[in-house]
């Protein structure tokens, strides 16, 4: 015969300090969106653009049968060695980039830096530097990036000696200040703070011991 069980539930403010800690992990074992990196994303594509660097896109198929372009920058992490972001692209001269990227980011003094690097570089080369970038082997962090650096000279003069060294340690610092984004980003999302929100925001509601209920 059919049985009816009544059962409270609460909602996730209802619950005492223990249960909250249950219905906490609980939420975050869900992990963020599949999507969760597409800001800070946004921001490194606009970050290159401003640096020089016009990233590779790769085609990426769509839900409805098309296609899209999405850019060649990839990560793993965060726990494991090994672990860390790179990217694909050709970087060459950007006028007025140390200038444009602190007006951007008026207090990231690592990006700054990595624009004043490539800035006294070009200087030395006038002007004639440029790099190709290539993601190597399967693993993704600054060391599996290739990079080719050339110079685009009237006269065959070949880069300084310190331009392939200068270059390859500017862009592979930019690969390692996108990994640390996505680590803040992933940290945010998983803090107790944005959990609760999430909870409260989706109405979860739970037993008294904390555990998922509706």
């Amino acid at each position: 015969m059919p049985e009816v069980i009544c059962t409270t539930v609460y909602q996730f403010p209802e619950l005492s300090e223990a249960a909250k800690e249950k219905a906490r992990s609980w939420y975050r074992e869900l992990g963020p969106r599949d999507d969760w990196w597409d800001a800070v994303y946004e921001d490194f594509e606009r970050v290159c653009e401003i640096l020089g660097i016009r990233l590779k896109t790769t085609p990426v198929r769509l839900m409805g049968g098309g296609t899209r372009a999405r850019s060649c920058i990839w990560f793993s992490g965060f726990w494991s060695q090994g672990d860390g972001a790179c990217f694909e692209g050709y970087w060459s001269h950007a006028k007025g980039a140390a200038a444009r990227i602190r007006d951007y980011a008026p207090t990231d003094a690592t990006l700054h830096g990595i624009a004043d690097r490539l800035l006294a570089i070009q200087r030395r080369n006038f002007y004639q530097l440029a790099a190709e970038v290539s993601h190597r082997g399967r693993y993704y962090h600054e060391y599996t990036m290739s990079i080719d650096v050339t110079r685009d000279s009237p006269t065959w003069q070949p880069p300084t000696e310190d331009a392939e060294e200068i270059v390859t340690e500017a862009l592979r610092d930019l690969a390692r200040w996108l990994y640390r984004q996505l680590e803040a980003e992933y940290d945010h999302l998983t803090s107790d703070e944005a959990i609760e929100e999430g909870i409260i925001v989706n109405e979860y509601s739970f037993t008294e011991a904390g555990r998922r209920f509706g």
